[in-house]
Formats: C-alpha cells, sequence, structure tokens
C-alpha cells in the first residue's frame, strides 16, 4: 500500500465528521445500525480517554480512519490492579477497507502507546486481522474476560503485551471501562443528528 495518508492526532474540529465516520464503518455490521459513534462521543468526555492517543487518518484531504485509547485495569488473582489499555472503536471508511489502511492506523497507534510506557493493550476483536499486529488471544496470557463463564468462548478477548514480559506473573480478570456501555435509547437519540439509515438484520451480526 502506498503511504498515501497522513495520520495525526483528532481535533474538536473533527469530532462531528469521526463520529459520522464511525458511523458508516460500523452501521450493520454486529446490529442493526449501530452505537459505536454514540460511544467514541461519549468516551472523549470519560476520565479515562487518552487524548494523546486519539488518532485519526487523512487521505487527500478527508478523514478515512481512526482509533483511540481508554485506561482500564486487570484485577489480578493476588489483589493488584494491573494498569492496561483498552483500544476502539476503530475504523475506516466503508470503501477502504481491507486495503491496509486499518492495519496502518493500528500498528501506529500501537507503537504511540508503547512509547508513552503503557504495558499492554486489551480488546475484543478478530484473530484473523489484529493477529498480523501481534494479538493473541488474551488467555494465553493468564487474563480472562469479566463476567464469563469460564469455560466460555473467550477466542474474540486479544490482547497485546507493549512491554515484553509486562503480564509475565499475572492472572486475573479483565475490566471493560464503564463508558464503553451505552444506553440504546441514548443512542437512538443521538443517531437522529445524523442522515437517516437503514437498520438491516443481517447474517453474521452478534447482537440482534
Amino acid at each position: 500500500m502506498n503511504n498515501d495518508y497522513t495520520i495525526r492526532l483528532e481535533q474538536p474540529e473533527d469530532y462531528r465528521a469521526v463520529e459520522n465516520l464511525v458511523r458508516e464503518s460500523f452501521w450493520n455490521v454486529y446490529r442493526p445500525g449501530c452505537s459505536e459513534h454514540y460511544v467514541i462521543h461519549v468516551l472523549r468526555d470519560d476520565p479515562a480517554f487518552i487524548k494523546e492517543l486519539d488518532f485519526v487518518m487523512e487521505k487527500d484531504g478527508r478523514l478515512i480512519g481512526q482509533n483511540m485509547f481508554m485506561r482500564t485495569v486487570i484485577e489480578a488473582d493476588d489483589g493488584r490492579e494491573i494498569p492496561v489499555l483498552t483500544m476502539g472503536p476503530i475504523g475506516i471508511v466503508p470503501e477502504l477497507k481491507r486495503r491496509g489502511y486499518g492495519k496502518a492506523i493500528l500498528d501506529y497507534s500501537l507503537e504511540k502507546a508503547a512509547g508513552m510506557g503503557f504495558g499492554a493493550v486489551l480488546f475484543e476483536g478478530n484473530i484473523a486481522f489484529y493477529g498480523k499486529s501481534g494479538f493473541d488471544c488474551a488467555r494465553k496470557f493468564g487474563i480472562r474476560y469479566h463476567d464469563m463463564p469460564e469455560d466460555a468462548d473467550q477466542s474474540f478477548f486479544l490482547c497485546k503485551e507493549l512491554i515484553p514480559g509486562y503480564l509475565d506473573g499475572v492472572t486475573g480478570v479483565y475490566q471493560t471501562p464503564q463508558g464503553y456501555y451505552v444506553d440504546d435509547a441514548d443512542v437512538e437519540e443521538f443517531d437522529r443528528e445524523f442522515p437517516p439509515k437503514e437498520k438491516l438484520k443481517l447474517p453474521g451480526q452478534i447482537f440482534g
């Protein structure tokens, strides 16, 4: 892929364009419609949000991608709280998906997070894509997803150490930041600020 893009920090004047980008990227992917554009709207005001790791990607003067990070913790079995990051939403405009732009902004933002001294990133994603950037199943690190039975399939729950060995000797439960949990009614109200789009129930969606 040609380096026909730039990556920079998101600015306040980008907010609505980024929310629309995220809406387009996630619409009807995991559920009819989506909530991710409202999630990012809410997370910007969350104390756990990291402004220095809030990136957008531009191509030909247009925003085509974004990624952002939040602070969270692993509640270790020995009583410690281990600081880690979680990531996303991360999105690319639909017409440019599967062309390398997603991996480019992912790898760039992970490098910046490592440069700031963060030790590990955990989040929910597809190992077929994120494995190419060094993620593996979090269970291999001894980290469990909160509120799930021990024998449940947790292959969606991924981890990447940014500091080699950061999670050595750590077992415990990952906690999703509360800011990711949004009310459906609030999502619906927020979505009315955008151009109408048809919600479709499609094969492969996780949520009904």
